[in-house]
């Protein structure tokens, strides 16, 4: 017959009375059980050591930093850095130069771009240990003194820039475009800068301001 919750065995259970087991009550069968699955938990995990599963490792530590000297905007660097420093991180964060931006970090926006050896490289993406000895030049690196650099005054005299986050990027792009020659015309232009995002949308006067410094001075 089935037990009902106005039944004897039934009240038996919530009250910890004894039921008709004799010598135990149900509370204490409760208790008993979950000592038992506790210790079969116990056995098994002392079982799979046993057939050798792999205990936790402990975190690698930090990579031992390395001498590196960057030859940046025409002069040496000599930082003790850690292998994994990317070129970016080590303008911002250990010499202090933040024109060079940190946008996605994945190399998709640009505002990172710097010149390496003249051509344009997302410093986001490049260990500075892989450069030394070559000529990097950040956007601080571009003007002559007082005298700014022809495509950071076409971008001023455009306005080609709005909140500016990406400016330093897209201008050292835009430098490094002209020197490529590859870009004519303004289609040829936005293809070749597509690599550099303005949220802003600053783009047609972007394109105005590189296809100005394109122009031979006269």
């Amino acid at each position: 017959m089935n037990e009902t919750a106005d039944s004897p065995a039934s009240a038996s259970f919530w009250t910890g009375t004894r039921d008709a087991a004799p010598g135990i009550t149900r509370r204490e069968a409760l208790a008993i059980t979950l000592k038992a699955g506790a210790g079969l938990s116990l056995l098994g995990q002392v079982g799979g050591l046993l057939r050798g599963a792999p205990e936790p490792q402990p975190s690698p530590s930090a990579p031992s930093p390395v001498t590196v000297t960057l030859n940046i905007n025409g002069a040496a660097h000599t930082l003790a850095i850690e292998p994994r420093v990317t070129l970016l991180d080590a303008l911002r964060e250990h010499l202090g130069m933040y024109g060079t931006k940190k946008g996605c970090d994945h190399g998709q926006c640009g505002a990172c771009t710097v010149l390496v050896n003249g051509e344009r490289v997302n410093s986001c993406l490049t260990l500075a240990v892989m450069h030394p000895g070559d000529d990097i030049t950040t956007i601080e690196g571009l003007a002559d003194g007082d005298a700014l650099h022809p495509v950071q005054a076409a971008f001023i005299k455009h306005d080609a820039f709005q909140c500016g986050y990406c400016t330093p990027g897209q201008i050292c792009s835009a430098v490094a475009l002209i020197k490529e020659g590859h870009a004519k015309t303004d289609a040829e232009i936005s293809e070749q800068m597509a690599g550099n995002i303005c949220r802003c949308g600053a783009y047609g006067n972007i394109v105005a301001a590189v296809r100005e410094a394109m122009q031979p001075a006269g």
